[in-house]
């Protein structure tokens, strides 16, 4: 089940709902991890974060950025992003797809097309 496409997300997110759309258009089927419902682990955050970069993970445009200390944001390390992440879950840019053992962060056409196509 590693090959497994996997999109990380929440469902009334915009940004999620275009991803699912586009991937059912293309008939790839996919596993849905709500991670307001189940939650996203450390391990998984670290992963990602060698991934892609913890700064690219970080939502800086939400509303849950907005409320944080002043004191996270400004002296905000992957240790303390992912310990943030793992609390506020809204944190994470959305979505996060898992797919032929690469990430895609957010929803860009493009980077779908290259990716899973």
């Amino acid at each position: 089940m590693a090959d497994a496409l996997i999109l990380y997300g929440i469902p009334n997110c915009d940004t999620v709902k275009k991803a699912r759309k586009w991937l059912d258009a293309h008939a790839l089927s996919h596993e849905f991890h709500d991670y307001k419902k189940k939650g996203i682990d450390a391990a998984t955050l670290k992963i990602w974060c060698k991934a892609v970069g913890w700064e690219t993970l970080v939502n800086k445009r939400g509303t849950t950025w907005r409320k944080l200390d002043e004191a996270d944001k400004n002296n905000l390390s992957e240790k303390r992003a992912i310990e943030l992440m793992i609390d506020n879950t809204s944190l994470i840019k959305r979505p996060v797809i898992r797919a032929k053992g690469q990430f895609l962060v957010g929803f860009d056409e493009a980077q779908y097309q290259n990716l899973l196509s």
